[in-house]
């Protein structure tokens, strides 16, 4: 085994032995860049890498991958790739090429036994590497999830599929790795890099399955600069950059905005997303196939979340979407001029509308006119009894709105209401999380977007903030003079 101690330290294999295709297409050597050498240097047993383009982590990792199961026994490092064509590429260009190429005696001394057109390739030591696109059996000592951040906001199952087989598939005291740009302010992966992020914020330790945070902004990599002599940057990008020097200490050179200038240019929205500036940045951008998602981009340019009080000398409306076994969501709006202030939101779900009913009166809002969607007044089979009868007998009165008529008129609606909306920055944090999280259903077979919503847990919030939007074009809101009071006992009733 004279091969195996002359390569026995692991940085050395990864910067000696190892030949990649490159962005050209060219083969080289591999050999790591700064920010791989510091991730290489500080990585843990669990690891969340939230990254910018093109710096070559998922090489990293797969490499680190291969490496391990060569030169450890019985070792099974498994990668999981965002779609079958993905996956093909990483075994091809990641695992067989880069073991094709190592010198001849390395290959001698641990040759390969199966070479699997599926995406495995196992060794004589009992190894493996396995590449596909879900990991359900079995244990692994290692895993490597690529792009998960696409895979959470386009494939829901696929990724509940990652998150209850594949990473409790991972051996205790091995490695885990989840590496992806952002894709919306949802899912899994958004998840994780928020508890990752406040641990590391709070300075707590680490348990072995703790996702460590690592971030990576395009702002530290030496190779982001451009000549800023033929490159105008504009006022809006001049404050952008001040932005990031005064709330977040990050102070640019002028080559570094010149060459920002020149990709924004290029990505235009998506440059926060792909080229990240700071943690929160990336999950900021537009989320694709988000309904409402260009909304709230404006909304949070014009401020538009903030501390809202609700005023006593406005009635509150509230829409709702009532589930049966479901979720039931309800939004609070006041209304002054063409100013629409929504001030509040509840949702829950097993709870009759006698619950409801109760988190109103608590509230103890002073309220206008409730809405609800038209399939209220159907009766239940079982007691023959509507739930806007029930909703009468227990002292509210709904207002019918016609929700079934036009889904996408009604999207339209919701779109130029939220033109006019200021949002309560706390009471409303789940519900706004629900609005941004809407969007279309993605089409695995045919890889786009269908024409109809995707049903999941934002929907019920995006439905009753779609009856809001449904009354408030039907002109069934006052925007003034409307005085009302709610009656403790006795049900809520207007005068």
């Amino acid at each position: 085994m004279e091969a195996a101690g002359q390569v026995g330290s692991q940085f050395w294999r990864l910067n000696n032995l190892y030949h990649v295709v490159d962005e050209h297409g060219a083969d080289v050597l591999f050999k790591m860049r700064p920010s791989q050498e510091k991730f290489f240097n500080e990585f843990w047993y669990f690891n969340v890498v939230l990254k910018a383009r093109q710096l070559g982590f998922t090489t990293l990792i797969d490499l680190m991958a291969l490496d391990f199961a060569l030169f450890k026994q019985n070792f099974t490092s498994v990668i999981i790739a965002e779609t079958k064509e993905k996956a093909a590429d990483i075994f091809s260009a990641k695992v067989v090429h880069p073991y094709e190429c190592l010198p001849k005696e390395l290959r001698e001394w641990c040759p390969v036994v199966q070479h699997s057109q599926d995406g495995e390739l196992h060794f004589k030591n009992g190894s493996c590497v396995k590449v596909m696109v879900s990991a359900r059996s079995g244990t692994c000592q290692f895993l490597h999830v690529s792009e998960y951040g696409p895979v959470c906001a386009k494939s829901p199952k696929k990724a509940e599929e990652i998150l209850t087989g594949s990473f409790p598939a991972v051996h205790d005291g091995s490695f885990c790795f989840v590496e992806s740009t952002a894709m919306g302010n949802n899912g899994h992966f958004y998840d994780i890099v928020q508890r990752a992020k406040g641990k590391k914020l709070a300075g707590r330790p680490l348990d072995r399955r703790d996702f460590k945070l690592h971030f990576f902004p395009w702002h530290e990599d030496k190779k982001y600069v451009a000549n800023p002599a033929n490159v105008t940057i504009t006022t809006r990008l001049l404050e952008y950059f001040d932005k990031l020097y005064s709330l977040h200490g990050i102070e640019l050179t002028e080559q570094q905005m010149a060459w920002y200038a020149i990709q924004e240019d290029i990505y235009h929205e998506k440059m926060k997303q792909e080229y990240p500036s700071y943690v929160d940045e990336a999950f900021e951008v537009v989320q694709d196939g988000s309904y409402y998602g260009k909304a709230f981009q404006k909304i949070y340019a014009e401020d538009r979340i903030c501390n809202i009080p609700v005023d006593d000398a406005l009635p509150v409306y509230t829409a709702w979407d009532l589930g049966m076994s479901d979720e039931t969501s309800i939004w609070f709006f006041q209304f002054y001029g063409k100013e629409i202030r929504v001030v509040d939101f509840y949702s829950n779900n097993g709870e009759g509308l006698a619950h409801y009913i109760n988190v109103l009166r608590d509230k103890g809002y002073r309220y206008g006119r409730h809405f609800a969607p038209h399939d209220i007044a159907v009766r239940e089979l079982s007691t023959g009894v509507s739930r806007l009868e029930t909703a009468r007998k227990l002292g509210i009165e709904f207002d019918r709105i016609p929700t079934n008529v036009d889904l996408m008129g009604g999207i339209e609606n919701v779109r130029e209401m939220l033109g006019y909306c200021y949002f309560d920055e706390k009471r409303t944090a789940e519900g706004r999380n629900a609005l941004e999280a809407y969007k279309k259903e993605w089409d695995e077979k045919h890889a786009c977007y269908k024409s109809h919503p995707l049903h999941d847990w934002s929907s019920h919030a995006a439905d009753s903030f779609r009856t809001m939007a449904q009354a408030w074009k039907l002109g069934k809101v006052n925007t003034q003079n409307e005085r009302v009071v709610i009656r403790s006992k006795g049900g809520l009733k207007r005068i």
